[in-house]
């Protein structure tokens, strides 16, 4: 299968690159960025480029995006040319070379303010029925583009899936305050617990996505690490987060001890994986529990392919404030 993959100089672009081939599939990379797995250079955005692009393919997974840190550097304008104007064009270039599967990559930022309750609230549980309420124009691109994936399966039948993804990026938080009270692995091992994953799980997530799609036609799905939490833990979650770690992941404290880190005082959302991992077949490997368990025998914290594929970072400048400009 000729597979296109946008973003290809990005992280997960990249990743799937990788590992799409070590595969029998034919995979081709397009990004603006001229990169070691990016054969085609050209925007998303511009629809000539896109049908030259598309040639022959019959799967496109598409990662391409503005991001959350392009928000303050970037235009409301940028933001749709990118990422809504860009995945009309993948979809009608898509259905016009008969393709029959197309992956959209999503974001769990296009939940936005549905993610934090308010004060006093339990915990949020997020699943694919919360209805997003976006905070800032990526999420409202984002949650666009996937209207877009929607109506295109409805209206020509293109199998069209939407993976919602967590965090995954290897840099650095973009609060100052989350920078300045907690080591860099400190704070994102916290997060496995509720809002990150290994990319090597991102990626084998699009892999059976890919596998999935003839058969399931349209679904949407979160691409996060598989939580030690149920909906019970949800009031203490807010309230008492390290007691709650300590009753569903017994045995981390000492690791944590012996490295002089900390828990979250409180967890605001979990997000729940369970339809990926049913209707996917997916079988995420890295949770918080493995991971710990990596750093008890003195392993990497994160996965090979990970590593492999580095910090990128978003812009080409440094900015005081942090990795990136906040809106």
């Amino acid at each position: 299968m000729k597979i296109l993959v946008t973003g290809s100089a990005g992280h997960l672009g990249e990743a799937l690159m990788r590992t799409l081939r070590g595969t029998e599939h034919e995979a081709i990379g397009l990004d603006l960025l001229d990169a070691p797995f990016t054969s085609h250079v050209g925007s998303i955005a511009d629809r000539g480029f896109v049908e030259r692009s598309m040639a022959g393919v019959q799967a496109v997974v598409h990662t391409a995006t503005l991001h959350k840190p392009h928000v303050g550097t970037h235009s409301r304008q940028d933001f749709v040319d990118t990422n809504i104007t860009g995945t009309l064009n993948l979809l009608e270039e898509a259905v016009a070379a008969g393709a029959d599967r197309f992956l959209f990559t999503s974001t769990t930022s296009a939940f936005g303010r549905a993610l934090t309750p308010a004060p006093g609230q339990p915990a949020a549980w997020i699943t694919e029925e919360v209805t997003p309420v976006p905070r800032n124009i990526y999420g409202v691109t984002k949650a666009a583009a996937e209207s877009v994936c929607e109506l295109f399966q409805h209206r020509f039948g293109l199998p069209c899936l939407i993976l919602r993804t967590s965090r995954f990026f290897p840099e650095a938080d973009d609060q100052k305050a989350m920078r300045d009270a907690y080591d860099d692995s400190n704070l994102k091992l916290n997060e496995f617990l509720y809002r990150r994953a290994d990319i090597e799980d991102v990626v084998s997530a699009h892999m059976a996505a890919l596998d999935r799609a003839p058969a399931i036609g349209f679904g949407r799905y979160i691409i996060s690490a598989t939580t030690p939490f149920t909906r019970d833990d949800l009031a203490e979650l807010r309230a008492d987060a390290p007691a709650v770690v300590a009753r569903r992941a017994p045995g981390y404290a000492a690791e944590y001890e012996r490295r002089g880190w900390r828990m979250f005082p409180s967890i605001d959302r979990v997000y729940d994986n369970q339809r990926a991992r049913d209707e996917l077949g997916w079988r995420p490997r890295h949770d918080f529990a493995a991971v710990v368990d990596r750093l008890r025998r003195g392993e990497e914290m994160r996965s090979e392919l990970a590593r492999a594929i580095g910090s990128k970072g978003y812009h080409e400048e440094e900015f005081a404030e942090g990795p990136f400009p906040t809106e």
